[in-house]
């Protein structure tokens, strides 16, 4: 690509940013490295909106700073962050919130060495917290870069070289910015709107961007799961998980079905990463393990996922008091 080619495209660029970018979000708005870091954590694998209207100014008035969040108890970390999913990120988040209680490094390869920050990540704190001439690439612009330039089945390391040569220095922040939203907005994975990309007149892939992106179909893995709600004086027996998607927080105790068959309080479907899950949940009137013992009104402020919360919605019609299931 020559210069005056690179450069009218750079332009074209910032010019349609200035115009559609989403310049409102929050994050983009601040010079606190701390609400950038928090952002970008959440904003993996979660939509911006539901980040934007559910969680964000929730976990930051909580957990106003690196600090403040490395002296809270994980439990705490996890209530803030229930429902949001995936929450080995709100774990990593803590761990390096007490491994940076002062703030965060200002490197690509300091920042990278921290739990749960990878490239991706250390680029976006660099580009938007500190104004640094990095390139970034997420899954947005990686599909406009493969589309701009031509590339099929584009590597991970070939799309950050073409990011690289792409960027604007004069502008870099604004510029990955811009990316990001046009892959957000307009050259989407399924039927991209080519007729408003600004880089429609130099883009390779205009003409069959299908062929340049290939959206794979999502491969679930079916799995049935059974847990048991015992209550006992107003409060609800939990145990702490000590591995999978859900380790270190509280979950209902699992349960053999052959048990239990005529307690069952009834199933539910549920989905998360790879996995479509069939719930059953039953009733206890004792617990088949050691747990904890979690007062009823206090479970909104625990570390429990969003399948928990459903599990849970299940026992609402029976009635928390003094008087409940007794051994």
């Amino acid at each position: 690509m020559s210069k005056s080619h690179l450069h009218n495209a750079q332009n074209k660029l910032l010019a349609w940013y200035e115009i559609h970018g989403r310049k409102d979000l929050p994050w983009r708005n601040t010079e606190n490295i701390y609400h950038v870091y928090v952002s970008e954590v959440m904003l993996q694998q979660t939509q911006v909106k539901r980040v934007l209207e559910e969680y964000y100014f929730q976990f930051l008035e909580k957990f106003p700073s690196f600090f403040a969040l490395a002296h809270s108890p994980l439990e705490e970390v996890f209530g803030m962050w229930s429902g949001l999913g995936y929450y080995r990120r709100a774990k990593n988040l803590h761990e390096s919130a007490k491994l940076c209680s002062d703030g965060l490094p200002q490197n690509l390869n300091s920042l990278q060495k921290l739990p749960g920050i990878g490239r991706y990540t250390a680029s976006a704190i660099c580009s938007f917290g500190y104004q640094q001439s990095v390139s970034v690439v997420d899954t947005n612009i990686a599909r406009v870069l493969a589309r701009y330039f031509g590339v099929e089945n584009a590597k991970e390391a070939y799309l950050w070289e073409l990011a690289d040569s792409f960027l604007n220095i004069s502008n870099p922040t604004f510029h990955n910015l811009a990316l990001m939203d046009l892959g957000a907005m307009v050259c989407l994975p399924k039927n991209p709107v080519c007729k408003e990309c600004p880089l429609v007149g130099g883009c390779k892939g205009a003409s069959e961007p299908d062929k340049y992106y290939k959206v794979l179909s999502k491969k679930y893995e079916n799995k049935k799961l059974h847990f048991g709600i015992c209550v006992r004086d107003g409060k609800i027996a939990m145990k702490r998980s000590n591995e999978g998607m859900y380790k270190d927080m509280l979950e209902l105790p699992n349960i053999e079905t052959s048990f239990y068959e005529k307690n069952l309080l009834g199933t539910f479907a549920h989905s998360v990463t790879k996995y479509r899950l069939e719930v059953h949940v039953y009733s206890l009137d004792s617990t088949p393990e050691d747990v904890i013992w979690v007062a009823h009104e206090t479970l909104h402020e625990a570390g429990i996922s969003s399948m928990t919360k459903k599990a849970l919605k299940l026992y609402n019609g029976v009635k928390i008091s003094a008087e409940g299931v007794q051994n």
